[in-house]
């Protein structure tokens, strides 16, 4: 898919995306505490039968489960040298679930350091980092590129970077934010879209963070400021942390749905679920909306 592919297909109205992968896995019987690219690589029947759900719900875009399989990520694991085999593994299942009927995004995200002065990690490294991941990603087919859970506007901007150096797929950047907007490693998200706008990317946002109910604001100013289709892809509501340490959310499927309409009603062009959707979401809100 081109950029200008993309566009067109906007125009065309709403998209739907899928809802979450790790809290579904982890209801599946994926343990806690190690490599889930790896996991689901090893268990690729549930990740299929995860995704071909969310296709019959509706979803337009599938997310390739392959959210941290960058090199930095993998080396936490000792997984650094089969970062290639990860990523067209986990591409090559989504592709297989979409079957035609659904795009197939190649996932990217925050290898979760902090850049240089407030960490180790030089742009330029980063910059490497994410080129090689989209490499694998754009070689295995993938029909366009999301940098998700970003916490910053300087690792997306290496993220765009990145993907520009390597291949013309449209890419679409979402990040987390707190409730008024403020991103974790400073600034906001309003400051962010404008300088994402002017750097390529071809849609922006916000997923995880929160439910859909604290967002009302967010996306409309957002909206407000950027021709852009913006993004919204929040949690299913704020979550319980049980004794056990495990997230438990509360906002039920027809709640969330009521609130991704308003989040429609506020701008928002691009619709999924984040921590703690199912398939179930993704149904009632495209019913709905």
């Amino acid at each position: 898919m081109t950029k200008n592919e993309f566009s067109r297909l906007m125009e065309k109205g709403i998209l739907f995306l899928d809802g979450a992968t790790g809290s579904n896995l982890i209801e599946a019987g994926m343990p806690r505490g190690l490599c889930t690219e790896k996991w689901i690589c090893e268990n690729p029947d549930i990740l299929l039968t995860l995704q071909k759900a969310y296709v019959e719900a509706g979803s337009d875009i599938l997310y390739a489960p392959t959210f941290a399989a960058n090199r930095l990520t993998l080396e936490s694991h000792g997984l650094e040298n089969e970062t290639e085999q990860i990523n067209k593994t986990l591409a090559a299942l989504s592709i297989k679930a979409a079957d035609g009927k659904a795009l197939v995004a190649g996932d990217i995200t925050t290898t979760g350091k902090f850049l240089a002065p407030q960490g180790d990690l030089s742009y330029d490294k980063l910059l490497g980092i994410y080129a090689e991941q989209i490499t694998y990603l754009a070689d295995s087919g993938v029909d366009l590129l999301v940098a998700e859970t970003m916490i910053g506007i300087d690792e997306t901007l290496a993220a765009l970077d990145a993907a520009a150096s390597i291949c013309s797929l449209p890419i679409m950047c979402t990040l987390t934010v707190e409730s008024d907007g403020s991103l974790f490693t400073g600034g906001s998200i309003f400051e962010a879209a404008a300088i994402l706008t002017e750097m390529g990317a071809d849609a922006i946002g916000v997923n995880c963070s929160s439910g859909p109910d604290q967002l009302e604001c967010i996306i409309r100013n957002l909206s407000a400021i950027t021709d852009l289709p913006v993004i919204a892809k929040p949690n299913a509501g704020l979550p319980q942390i049980l004794p056990d340490g495990s997230a438990h959310y509360n906002m039920q499927a027809d709640e969330f749905a009521d609130s991704m309409k308003c989040l429609k009603d506020a701008g928002a062009k691009i619709l999924g679920g984040c921590c703690g959707t199912t398939p179930e979401y993704i149904r009632k809100m495209k019913e709905l909306i």
